[in-house]
């Protein structure tokens, strides 16, 4: 089998095997892997109580809108200023 420049090559052992994902036999599931499993596939369907996201009061922190706040009003009033020092206002 040769695609794009690449050649697949057998070992000895995998000779007459066709190229797949191992068994179930192959990859025996654990204890926790099943148990989980199983708990999921009791949880699928059912809507709990708390399936509402409860959002924060504040997305951005009031230090952070403090200093946003002081740049804008400052950078606005500085503005001001130096346009009426040359007299444009």
């Amino acid at each position: 089998l040769k695609a794009a420049g690449f050649e697949c090559v057998a070992l000895p052992e995998q000779v007459g095997k066709s190229p797949s994902v191992p068994s179930a036999a192959a990859m025996p599931e654990s204890r926790k892997t099943s148990l989980k499993s199983a708990a999921y596939e009791k949880k699928i369907g059912k809507v709990s109580s708390n399936s509402k996201k409860d959002k924060a009061p504040f997305t951005v922190g009031p230090m952070v809108l403090a200093l946003f706040l002081f740049v804008v009003v400052g950078s606005a009033i500085l503005q001001i200023i130096s346009s009426a020092q040359r007299g444009l206002v």
